[in-house]
């Protein structure tokens, strides 16, 4: 099978690369996925075995799935770190067995574009604070602790969420809106086709906590995979993901025992479902206004392709 030809003048879109930059094959994209998550248990066996080692050497109690107590904050980090530990395996995946030059996950035009991340941050902030207003508004938002840990503690943990939020969203779009949208869009033409199957699977990686939670965090796949495919890489999802995760990490931190708890966007009543989706559409028009005023790179052409990785030269 040769690569695909390049659709006409106008060049590739973001979820059609795998075919257009790489020594494409039918199993490259199969083989690639099976690597990710293979390599993903390892790494997470791993980080517990050592998390535990270290716990018990500490003299560390232990928490009522056998895991090592590590604190509210040293639990947060772990899980964190458990999440980001996807992301060199979806790069990884990109050069072998992909074939294909590492940049052309992040955007069509083979690298992060930082600008264009910059400008995304920014539209996300006027969503994710009415979100996080709204939240805090809603009857029932305060069940928890409203108890303020003090300076101290506070910032210590917002060092460490800021270090590592990052990270693990990053490696969450790397995987959903990078890797599966590129390895089902190898195999079809439509962007739907393409952006739906990471949604769902992204949706259910959260766990089953209340229908409205998985069809809000549905939605927000939807929304990050076809902003993904029209803008032309992966900043708009990240900028999203990060500065969401940190607002919602910070406002646990700040108070006793916030960070202690295990609800997720998947256990949203439908109330603050409702809301992260109208969060998640009003990004969305922000952004795609801004991409009509600044014009980032929406498809792949020759003229702007990374350099192919060496091999041996394919035959039609």
């Amino acid at each position: 099978m040769t690569t695909e030809a390049l659709p006409g003048p106008t060049g590739v879109p973001y979820h059609r690369l795998d075919r257009a930059t790489g020594r494409h094959r039918w199993w490259r994209p199969l083989v690639g996925s099976l690597l990710v998550l293979g390599g993903y248990v390892v790494l997470v066996m791993a980080l517990v075995v050592a998390s535990y080692v270290v716990g018990a050497m500490a003299g560390l109690p232990e928490l009522p799935d056998g895991g090592v107590d590590l604190g509210p904050l040293g639990n947060t980090a772990i899980e964190l770190i458990s999440l980001a530990i996807a992301l060199p395996l979806v790069l990884l995946a990109v050069l072998w067995p992909g074939r294909r030059p590492v940049g052309t996950v992040s955007s069509v035009a083979g690298r992060l574009r930082a600008g264009w991340l910059g400008r995304c941050l920014l539209a996300a902030v006027l969503p994710l604070t009415l979100l996080t207003v709204t939240a805090f508004l809603l009857p029932g938002s305060s069940e928890g602790s409203d108890v303020w840990v003090g300076w101290g503690s506070f910032l210590v943990s917002l060092a460490v969420l800021a270090a590592l939020v990052p990270l693990q969203a990053a490696a969450e779009e790397y995987v959903f809106r990078g890797w599966l949208t590129q390895a089902v869009g190898a195999f079809v033409r439509s962007p739907w086709l393409a952006v739906v199957p990471q949604a769902v699977l992204f949706a259910a990686a959260h766990g089953w906590g209340t229908r409205w939670g998985f069809a809000g965090l549905l939605v927000s796949g939807l929304v990050s995979g076809l902003l993904t495919i029209r803008t032309g890489g992966l900043e708009a999802a990240i900028a999203l993901h990060v500065l969401n995760n940190l607002l919602a990490f910070g406002a646990s931190a700040a108070v006793v025992g916030g960070l202690s708890s295990d609800e997720t966007a998947a256990d949203a009543p439908l109330s603050l479902a409702l809301a992260a989706v109208a969060a998640d559409l009003l990004y969305a028009g922000i952004v795609l206004w801004l991409a009509r005023r600044h014009r980032p790179q929406r498809l792949w052409t020759p003229a702007t392709a990374p350099a192919r990785l060496p091999g041996p030269a394919r035959t039609a």
